[in-house]
């Protein structure tokens, strides 16, 4: 039975059509099959590998900390160093009000969290969410996913949850005295790349500061510096009363976080004590890996990177069949004519080594996320491949 049948049998499937490439491993912006094959990744495993796969400093830390320890406690319990050093840093370089974090495994965790830890703080229920918008496949993240074809088959979800418009000013006085939170990503992501519109962000900003709802920013895919800053919301000059990280925080480990005040925190120390607790949240080796990843973040020319991509993309990728491409930085969308021209251009470049994908709620958009070690060479070879592709499938 070859590698592919043993997959299919005994790893639980998400469709009957996986993409099926058999690695071998992966470097930089490449990754090998076993057949001896090589591919771009311009998708850096969905946001997450941002600064490439195996980046070098990112896997010393890992080995360096291998050799102390792995798992020694649930979370929250023991001091453990690569923790610290991570949250030090990271808190160090966002706004005053976001000075505490919460370790988890994955971006849904963290998104699952925020949603508790608003409820405990305001003792409000209400939650409102955003049509088209994506926070994780668990029970609670599920339940403020405005894509019905996903929630459908799993009702009934959480109550009193309200869907808004993205980027319309209709219904948003039900941002209300009763509502817990308003959870949304300043970049829907799923929804086809569609950046939030910096003066309804405002507004929604100020009525949840006038109604005492907390503002949950999920950045999952947004974050550490994917969109031209560290992260989204500085663009818009809007702070969040809680951040959801994951993706590309630890370099390809799994990890996540939600960051919010001391003040708001104090909530999960009490009635009762321990009412959030994880296991492996804040995993050392994860932990460590996210230190030496923020840290090479910071040092290099990573941010100006991502800028520059989304001008490159911007400058290459037009002519018939491309209706625009939207975004920010590195966090990009080609939107095509249609499903049919997508789905041939996807396959096209897959033939020519080159992985592209498409978002969950959209079919007609290609994702565009290229790993921000990417050189100027490489960039401009695959932009014009996809162009070449559009061109030959209109």
């Amino acid at each position: 039975m070859s590698s592919l049948d043993q997959f299919k049998k005994h790893i639980a499937q998400t469709s009957d059509f996986p993409i099926g490439l058999e690695i071998s491993h992966a470097e930089g912006p490449y990754i090998h099959t076993t057949d001896g094959k090589k591919f771009v990744d311009f998708i850096s495993g969905i946001a997450v590998s941002s600064l490439g796969h195996r980046h070098h400093k990112v896997i010393e830390a890992i080995k360096a900390q291998l050799d102390k320890h792995l798992h020694v406690m649930v979370y929250g319990e023991f001091v453990q160093q690569p923790q610290v050093d991570f949250a030090e840093l990271l808190t160090s370089i966002l706004p005053d009000a976001l000075d505490q974090v919460y370790f988890v495994n994955s971006g849904t965790e963290a998104n699952e969290g925020a949603l508790k830890l608003a409820k405990k703080h305001t003792g409000r229920s209400k939650l409102i969410g955003f049509k088209n918008s994506y926070h994780g496949d668990t029970h609670g993240s599920l339940s403020v996913t405005g894509r019905d074809v996903y929630r459908d088959p799993y009702l009934p979800l959480l109550p009193d949850v309200h869907f808004l418009e993205f980027n319309s000013a209709k219904s948003l006085d039900l941002i209300d005295k009763d509502t817990a939170a308003v959870i949304m990503e300043p970049i829907q992501g799923e929804g086809g790349i569609i950046p939030a519109n910096e003066e309804w962000l405002k507004e929604i900003r100020r009525r949840c500061s006038e109604n005492g709802v907390l503002l949950i920013f999920d950045e999952i895919q947004s974050g550490f510096g994917r969109t031209g800053k560290m992260f989204a919301f500085e663009h818009y000059g809007v702070v969040p009363d809680i951040l959801c990280l994951a993706k590309a925080m630890a370099g390809g480990m799994p990890m996540g976080a939600f960051v919010s005040s001391t003040q708001i925190f104090q909530a999960f120390k009490y009635d009762p004590p321990l009412n959030h607790v994880t296991t492996f949240g804040g995993h050392p080796v994860s932990a460590a890996a996210a230190y030496a990843n923020l840290r090479e973040l910071l040092s290099g020319d990573y941010l100006e990177k991502a800028t520059f991509i989304e001008q490159k993309a911007k400058g290459i990728l037009k002519g018939k069949g491309i209706v625009e491409v939207r975004g920010k930085g590195a966090m990009l969308g080609l939107q095509l004519e249609s499903k049919m021209l997508t789905q041939a251009v996807v396959e096209d470049c897959f033939t020519k080594g080159l992985l592209l994908g498409w978002t969950l709620h959209s079919d007609t958009l290609v994702r565009l996320a290229p790993p921000l070690i990417i050189t100027e060479e490489l960039l401009d070879e695959i932009l014009e491949t996809i162009r070449a592709s559009v061109a030959k499938n209109i």
